[in-house]
């Protein structure tokens, strides 16, 4: 490993490169927010936008400069001057230093290729844009970073050029030029041998150098690293790997690399246990899903399937798993389907509160085989750990010859009426009937659909006798085909549905399964109530 010293510069640009992803949209306020979270990371650079290209990022520059960051410094991002024109007399180079920031990055082009073909000047020309846009911004007191657009592939094409470009940017007083793999093409070892020969043969200083990468081949991570342990101490990339096309170096992969992996020093290992919330925080303001499976940072992350995998890792962790999931803020998970064995079984009891050392060897084997019976059905209880609680409850109730919740009320009947009226408008109405507690309940409600409207009619019958339901809402509702048969098209296939509730304090998935949509959610409702107040109920036991 060649790195020039153990500190290394995270300089992000989710707010400018990250928002060029399709279906990526930030209004000024949530730049904003995601800029304090930033900081709040400990990043030492947020790139904050392209005042010169949009009147959004040059309000958000206005705003954001008058803010007071602890730990990160604010960039605005802009080109070389345009060709024929002169540095002092250029809209852009001008946007650029009116925004109130002191650092500047500017992107020139390296590839001799793009100088030919897509601006059509001479090559000289280009070189002469590099200096004079540095030169008019460093005159202004300016720290500036240069982005060598496209250099590893202007150095395979015409490496003499793609030097040439950076010498003159260093030489014009460019605090930094980063290497930017801009079509995301290059592999690692191609990114290694460059860095090195920058060094070795040209003799520039890998302390003046970052890299930029682009994931198109799904190597931006891996060439990011490559250039850390080739000596480059200023990385770039984006929180959650956002960016144009396929997304640029990851940030919330890299960054744990580097100090967890590397040792070296990026954000320290206190902020380091706030990456999972940070991660997940800007893929809600941003309006996405976030990525299950990415590594660190997603909820599989450290989740745990098959039998003989939780069983090692009850014994040692470290068997299956390479760091410490709390390193990065996240969490051992056991997930229960019909790959389970006993140790996950025991395990996801134990995370959910439920000890289960009590049964006995045959009704251990019992409560596996029902569950993968149920698995086999269709109900999935990795999705749905409000579920997988309540059929623990009930066994265990079973088991133990105790009442401990779980039947609050008995349904008589139910049924549904899906209306369109004459001005279009579509509604449901759901009529209920159940027993509470010896009584009767009959009752109506209405609702924009037809579980709108049977959640709405389950919860007007028991909030009278449970008033603990009106903390309850319902906040996700999903259905998926799970089964056909050869005689049976899609529509009339097992569906699943999965409800996600919540109340002040928490939140949990439920899940119901059925040929019929309706009778899956009705499943899924009464779980989510269920545990709702089964919740409630131990902690009136408690106090």
């Amino acid at each position: 490993m060649n790195v020039n010293n153990d500190y290394i510069e995270i300089y992000d640009t989710t707010l400018r490169d990250g928002t060029q992803s399709e279906g990526f949209s930030l209004s000024i306020d949530d730049k904003l927010m995601i800029a304090g979270i930033l900081d709040e990371l400990g990043i030492h650079f947020i790139e904050g936008g392209f005042p010169a290209s949009n009147s959004k990022d040059r309000n958000f520059f206005e705003l954001a400069s008058k803010k007071k960051f602890k730990n990160s410094r604010l960039v605005a991002f802009g080109s070389t001057r345009r060709k024929n024109s002169s540095a002092k007399d250029d809209a852009g180079l001008r946007a650029l230093n009116e925004t109130g920031v002191m650092y500047l990055a500017i992107f020139g082009k390296s590839w001799d290729l793009h100088v030919k073909s897509i601006l059509k000047i001479s090559l000289n020309e280009n070189l002469d844009m590099i200096a004079d846009s540095i030169d008019f911004l460093k005159y202004g007191g300016k720290t500036v970073f240069f982005d060598a657009e496209h250099f590893f592939d202007g150095f395979k094409n015409n490496e003499g050029y793609a030097v040439k470009s950076i010498n003159i940017a260093l030489e014009a007083g460019a605090n930094k030029v980063i290497l930017c793999d801009t079509n995301g093409g290059s592999l690692p070892h191609e990114i290694s041998e460059i860095i090195k020969r920058l060094n070795t043969y040209y003799g520039i200083d890998l302390t003046k150098l970052g890299i930029h990468c682009h994931n198109d081949i799904d190597c931006a991570t891996a060439n990011t690293i490559t250039a850390a342990l080739g000596g480059i101490s200023h990385i770039q990339g984006t929180i959650n790997g956002y960016g144009e096309r396929t997304g640029n170096a990851n940030l919330s992969i890299v960054i744990p690399n580097l100090e967890l992996k590397m040792g070296l020093k990026a954000i320290g290992e206190e902020k380091l246990k706030n990456l999972v919330k940070i991660s997940r925080l800007i893929d809600e303001i941003a309006n996405n899903i976030p990525v299950k499976n990415m590594p660190y940072v997603g909820e599989s992350a450290f989740a745990h399937k098959a039998g003989m995998h939780a069983h090692a890792v009850l014994k040692n962790p470290s068997s299956y798993e390479h760091i410490e999931p709390t390193l990065v803020g996240n969490h051992r998970r056991f997930l229960i389907s019909d790959l389970s064995g006993k140790s996950n079984i025991e395990a996801k009891a134990k995370e959910i509160g439920f000890d289960l050392s009590k049964l006995t060897t045959s009704q251990e084997t019992d409560l596996l085989n029902k569950i993968k019976e149920l698995e086999g059905m269709g109900f999935n209880f990795e999705s749905a750990d409000g579920s997988f609680k309540i059929f623990l409850n009930r066994y265990s109730s079973a088991n133990d010859n105790k009442n401990t919740g779980g039947e609050y009320f008995k349904l008589l009947a139910f049924r549904i009426n899906v209306e369109k009226t004459t001005d279009n408008n579509i509604f449901s109405e759901a009529v209920v009937m159940i027993e509470v507690k010896s009584k009767a309940e009959h009752v109506v409600a209405v609702g924009d659909g037809p579980v709108n409207a049977l959640d709405n009619a389950l919860r007007k019958a028991l909030v009278k006798f449970y008033p603990v339901l009106n903390e309850m809402r319902l906040t996700d509702f999903k259905v998926r085909v799970i089964r056909g048969s050869k005689t049976k098209s899609g529509t009339a296939s097992y569906v699943r549905v999965l409800i996600e509730s919540s109340d002040k304090e928490d939140k949990w998935t439920t899940l119901g399964v059925s040929e019929n949509i309706i009778e899956a959610s009705y499943m899924a409702l009464v779980d989510g109530i269920t545990y709702k107040l089964d919740k409630e109920r131990v902690k009136v036991g408690n106090k």
